[in-house]
């Protein structure tokens, strides 16, 4: 049997590691070698991050064994910089879950009111401006709409300002999981795109979207 690659799982903000546990426990039952990936969400930028996450490779991982990524929200986003910076290590596939690839809104309104909040992963990562996706890369993107979490009194506001507009956007545009708005996830170059029944947080729980990211993993694409 040919052997799986090692999948680094990547937390988003405010989180540690542990987090990581419950999806890299069911990584590891499907044959998948895991490491969960601890950074400094607030208080380091996304490519201080990017370049520790090479640093633990250099030291933990032979150059010739390819990389699986899985990152949660922000830490999408550091998959994609951490690539575009260190095209050096063979990647193999990647899955985002719930990662605003294009952006966040709901960020955009903390960094205006209270900037502390988001530290220094706003900058280059969540207003939009990290590095693009190599085209080359097998990218599964994960998102949810199911609007529950710390985020969603922020997008029903913006929500009520956008069926105000001219233009009001249809159920499925103002769809999120209460922090991301699935529109916010999509992202031209990506392999494939899912969305699922789960909130920003809990699809780190989920079976399903562990099923959906083990399936990804294995045969780059998701499971109708």
């Amino acid at each position: 049997m040919q052997q799986k690659n090692r999948v680094i799982l990547i937390h988003g903000l405010h989180q540690t590691a542990w987090i990581m546990r419950p999806l890299a426990k069911r990584l590891q039952a499907a044959g998948f070698d895991t490491h969960q990936y601890g950074y400094r969400s607030m208080r380091d930028g996304i490519q201080t991050n990017s370049a520790r996450l090479n640093s633990w490779l250099e030291i933990n991982h032979h150059p010739d064994q390819p990389i699986d990524l899985v990152g949660h929200s922000l830490g999408g986003l550091i998959i994609r910089d951490f690539i575009a910076h260190y095209p050096q290590w063979k990647i193999g596939r990647c899955v985002t879950l719930g990662t605003p690839h294009n952006g966040s809104i709901s960020g955009d309104y903390i960094w205006r009111l209270a900037p502390a909040i988001v530290g220094k992963s706003y900058e280059q990562a969540l207003d939009g401006t990290v590095a693009p996706l190599p085209t080359h890369i097998t990218l599964g993107v994960i998102a949810g709409n199911k609007a529950q979490g710390l985020g969603q009194p922020i997008l029903a506001y913006h929500n009520r300002k956008l069926r105000k507009a001219d233009k009001p956007l249809s159920k499925e545009q103002l769809a999120h999981d209460g922090t991301v708005y699935v529109e916010e996830t999509k992202l031209t170059t990506a392999t494939d795109h899912i969305i699922m029944p789960v909130s920003h947080t809990g699809m780190l729980v989920n079976k399903e979207v562990a099923k959906q990211a083990i399936y990804f993993l294995k045969h780059g694409k998701f499971e109708l």
